[in-house]
């Protein structure tokens, strides 16, 4: 068969649906495009499946066919390409069972979230602004710097007792300072 006859075949599939044309363009391209895709590195069985996929395809996409883009052969070898392709694909791609995933909260925060956030942020930095700076001193070297009572005592050569005081009444002024839903 000559080109224009197989492109006759699918403007002919594409226009009417027409059995007796598909027919023909099977029995034409069945046995070459399994060949190529056995060629291609693919079994049998394999090539079987992408050649029937493929005939398949072009009963379904005949109507997009364009015979002044291409030939009805590379039409027909495009899609088995492109199906082999696919086909690779899915057997690169391993299986996950939704199952097996973790549910993760969303890393992003909404708008209501932020705008809280930077509120609080707002208030706190104000309530410590309010405090001697003796204690601000203990604060941040204890929640900031993260270091212990015992090490803050030392590094300012205080009692270790003086350092917890400083703490409890800083945290006391804050909170006093912090609306009852900020704490």
């Amino acid at each position: 068969m000559d080109n224009d006859h197989l492109s006759n075949l699918i403007v002919t599939i594409a226009n009417a649906g027409d059995r007796k044309a598909f027919a023909d363009l099977f029995k034409h391209f069945a046995p070459r495009l399994k060949a190529f895709a056995v060629r291609q590195g693919v079994g049998s069985t394999t090539a079987e499946e992408l050649m029937q996929e493929s005939m398949l395809s072009v009963w379904r996409k005949a109507h997009t066919f364009d015979p002044k883009r291409a030939t009805a052969s590379t039409w027909v070898f495009t899609i088995l390409r492109n199906k082999r392709i696919d086909m690779l694909r899915r057997e690169n791609r391993p299986d996950v069972d939704i199952e097996d995933v973790p549910e993760r909260a969303s890393d992003a925060s909404s708008a209501d979230e932020d705008y809280q956030t930077r509120q609080t942020r707002d208030l706190l930095r104000h309530a410590m602004d309010e405090l001697p700076a003796d204690q601000v001193e203990v604060l941040q070297k204890a929640f900031f710097e993260d270091k212990s009572h015992s090490v803050v005592a030392e590094e300012l050569n205080l009692p270790l007792g003086t350092v917890k005081s400083r703490i409890r009444l800083a945290l006391s002024r804050m909170r006093a300072a912090l609306p009852e839903s900020q704490i």
